[in-house]
């Protein structure tokens, strides 16, 4: 099970290939993109507890900075890339999405494989995902409003359905009926993967023509963005003086989104072509992931 999560980017090519080539019958299932993020959701809900919120008590400082980085760098860094490589409005907006959401759920199982500070990466996940409800879409209409319509008041309302309602919800029923939740738990980042996996091929179905004329636009912009915050969040980390631990714990954190997230935002919000970033960030982040947690994992 754990090697099938592992090879995630893998079946995300894959079935997207699939995709761009059929897009027919992946097209038709547009309007289960949010529906299948808010089982992603609730999924990570399911593996929280009071405790992993509680952690933040004993490392305020790390946390805060994880947190700053998260909504400063990641955003601002969108914007930046967006103008260097002249991404047109919706891509524009679709790659501030990304920077505006909270860490993904991917970033604890890379942390763990990094050998960075799993605690740590939990609880900035946790945080940053109840921050989104008012800092994604604020900061989305702060830096992206003078160049394209933002509903920030309706995104708002969005985040509450889609992350704080299931997230809360699998909290709840992790908190009373943790001894039966346990017994699945294994199988809950293989249903995950799974939806973020369709997530991707449905978004590559529905962009078929933007991937041609901006498929290699975008994925360079995902790959700088990648590039800086986990740039940031290691050297960041280093300069205050933490260990390798938390050093790759904050790169990671603030180098993995909640693309889902993204993607979600901009089918429901804006267009297609502003899920594009988000449905390569979803492969890139969790190759450039990969290959980091290999090569950490390595060190003493």
């Amino acid at each position: 099970m754990e090697r099938i999560i592992r090879l995630f980017p893998l079946w995300a090519c894959a079935l997207s290939a699939v995709a761009y080539f059929i897009p027919a019958p992946f097209a038709e299932m547009k309007a289960a993109i949010v529906p299948l993020l808010a089982i992603i959701m609730f999924s990570m809900g399911l593996t929280l507890s009071l405790d992993d919120f509680k952690r933040v008590l004993y490392m305020p400082k790390l946390v805060i900075s994880g947190l700053l980085l998260q909504y400063t760098v990641m955003p601002l860094a969108a914007l930046a890339v967006a103008r260097l490589l002249q991404l047109n409005p919706a891509l524009l907006v679709g790659l501030i999405l990304v920077g505006a959401c909270p860490g993904g759920t991917a970033s604890n199982v890379i942390t763990y494989l990094a050998r960075g500070n799993v605690a740590l990466s939990i609880s900035l996940t946790s945080l940053s995902t109840v921050l989104a409800v008012v800092l994604t879409p604020a900061i989305t209409l702060f830096i992206a409003g003078a160049s394209i319509e933002v509903p920030a008041a309706k995104m708002l309302v969005s985040i509450l359905y889609i992350v704080i309602f299931p997230v809360v919800s699998g909290l709840v029923l992790r908190h009373l009926f943790s001894h039966i939740i346990t017994k699945f738990e294994a199988y809950l980042p293989f249903i995950a993967v799974s939806a973020i996996v369709v997530i991707i091929a449905v978004i590559t179905a529905l962009n078929v023509a933007q991937f041609s004329r901006f498929g290699v636009a975008v994925l360079l912009a995902v790959m700088l963005h990648n590039a800086i915050g986990m740039l940031a969040g290691y050297g960041a980390a280093w300069l205050l003086g933490y260990r390798a631990r938390e050093c790759r714990t904050l790169a990671i954190e603030v180098g993995m989104q909640n693309s889902g997230l993204a993607v979600a935002l901009a089918i429901k919000h804006f267009s297609a072509a502003a899920a594009l970033p988000g449905a390569m960030f979803s492969i890139w982040h969790n190759i450039s992931g990969s290959v980091m947690a290999y090569f950490w994992s390595r060190e003493d």
